[in-house]
This record gives structure tokens, C-alpha cells and sequence, in this order.
């Protein structure tokens, strides 16, 4: 009995009697239904996380779909402007073709017309200068009695000219 003295035995005896004491409480059967509670809140955890990366996955692939648009359409918008730019430009040479050759046709006529004003002058100037010769060369060859007959004559002949 020198086995009631010894420490280490009435440890074992402790020991023996808290685990039966925790066994017949249920204390096992608790445990096993806390560590599973906290199994089905981690794995419920674990799928919201799973669902909420998929979500933020679809959310990335949506916004590089959208920034791939965007840039596409942006792409094109800078390619339509050049384009308009171009086409700007063209018809912009044109119109200043088209205006410079009405002005080149313009300052055509304005020289014709210049040209026709001068040559008329030079022409009236010179039907001028003609009379005034003429009228000098009658005068000096033209006597009284001349002239007298001259006269008679386009009094008969004016009778004809006007039946």
C-alpha cells in the first residue's frame, strides 16, 4: 500500500477521474459539435470567399472588356479625327484652288475689260483725230461753190433714199 503514498499514483487517479468526469458530461460530444459548428462557419467563410473571388474575377474581366473597349473606341475616335482632319484638309486645298482660279479668272476679265475700255478710247481717240483731219482737209479744199453743189445733189437724192 505503499502505492496510496505515492504522488504520482493519486496524479493518474485525478487524471483517470476528470477525463470519466469530462466523458460522462458529454464534454467529448460537445467539442466534437463546437470544432464542427466552426467547420461549417469556416467552410461557409471559405465558400463566400470562393463566390466573392469569382465575382471580383468576372468584375476584372467585365472592366478589362470595358478599358479594351474603351480603348478601341478611343482608337477609333483618334483615327475617324485624323481621317476628318484629312479630308479637311483636301477639301480645304480645293476651295483654295477653286478660289484662286475665280480670282485668276476674275482678274482675267478685269484685264479684258480693261484692255476693251483702252482700245475703245484709242479707237474714239483716233475717230476723233480722223474727223478733225478730215474736217481740216475739207475746209482747205471744200470752196463756196463746191460745197453749193454738194448740197443740191443730196437734196435730190434724199427723195429716193427716203420712198
Amino acid at each position: 500500500m505503499e502505492i496510496l503514498h505515492d504522488p504520482e499514483f493519486w496524479v493518474g487517479v485525478g487524471f483517470v477521474l476528470v477525463i470519466a468526469l469530462l466523458v460522462w458530461k458529454g464534454v467529448p460530444g460537445m467539442v466534437g459539435k463546437m470544432l464542427d459548428q466552426r467547420a461549417a462557419v469556416i467552410g461557409a467563410e471559405l465558400d463566400e470567399a470562393r463566390r466573392l473571388r469569382a465575382e471580383a474575377a468576372a468584375l476584372l474581366e467585365d472592366y478589362k472588356k470595358r478599358a479594351a473597349g474603351a480603348e478601341a473606341e478611343a482608337a477609333a475616335i483618334v483615327t475617324a479625327a485624323k481621317a476628318e482632319a484629312a479630308q479637311f484638309a483636301a477639301d480645304s486645298r480645293t476651295a483654295l484652288a477653286q478660289q484662286i482660279e475665280r480670282r485668276a479668272l476674275a482678274a482675267k476679265d478685269k484685264i479684258a475689260q480693261a484692255e476693251a475700255a483702252a482700245l475703245h478710247e484709242i479707237r474714239s481717240l483716233a475717230a476723233d483725230a480722223a474727223i478733225a483731219g478730215a474736217q481740216k482737209l475739207i475746209v482747205a479744199r471744200l470752196d463756196e461753190q463746191r460745197a453749193s453743189g454738194l448740197i443740191a445733189e443730196g437734196i435730190k437724192g434724199l427723195g429716193d433714199k427716203l420712198n
